[in-house]
């Protein structure tokens, strides 16, 4: 197997200056308080730093929740969904590729503040991490819909390109609805 291809030190410093900003639009998105946001509570990966049953093909990014366990206590209540997003290197690489007119801080951006919504949502019980295959596309729809609205006329050189490249996806979610 071909080794997938990885983020440039420059790159990976892009990567992280998106995050950043998806986590300041996010938090004052939900109106979240410092002490309310979950920095403990995730993590984020790009494709050197993933275990190989993290790393998928196809999707930029993937959430996945482990249990943890605070250190100081052995007891069940002590334990809490950690939430790590599994950042794809080689898909955007490639979608970058695929599409030249893309630039990786606003994309990285979109993908950023997307996965932050669903860590919010799931954390705020909002929505269930473990929902069936229907309700997860309709969460899809959703929260694409969330990170559009939040993202929507920031002064970001490139943003625009991004959320025209996602809006091809979009009559894959229209009309679903959620199941009763």
């Amino acid at each position: 197997m071909k080794p997938r291809e990885t983020f440039n030190a420059e790159q990976i410093r892009q990567v992280t200056e998106a995050v950043a900003v998806a986590e300041e639009l996010v938090s004052n998105h939900y109106k979240l308080s410092d002490n309310q946001w979950l920095h403990a509570r995730y993590d984020v990966k790009t494709l050197a730093d993933l275990k190989p049953d993290e790393i998928v093909d196809g999707p930029f990014a993937q959430i996945i929740r482990y249990e943890a366990k605070r250190r100081d206590t052995s007891l069940g209540s002590g334990a809490y969904d950690f939430y790590k997003i599994c950042i794809q290197d080689h898909a955007i690489l490639a979608a970058m590729r695929d599409t030249p007119d893309l630039q990786l801080m606003p994309f990285a951006l979109y993908i950023g503040t997307h996965e932050l919504i669903h860590i919010v949502r799931f954390s705020k019980f909002l929505q269930n991490f473990n929902a069936p295959p229907a309700n997860r596309l309709v969460e899809e729809n959703r929260v694409h819909g969330l990170t559009r609205r939040i993202l929507e006329g920031l002064p970001t050189a490139g943003l625009p390109r991004v959320l025209e490249f996602y809006r091809r996806w979009q009559p894959a979610f229209e009309g679903l609805r959620n199941p009763a």
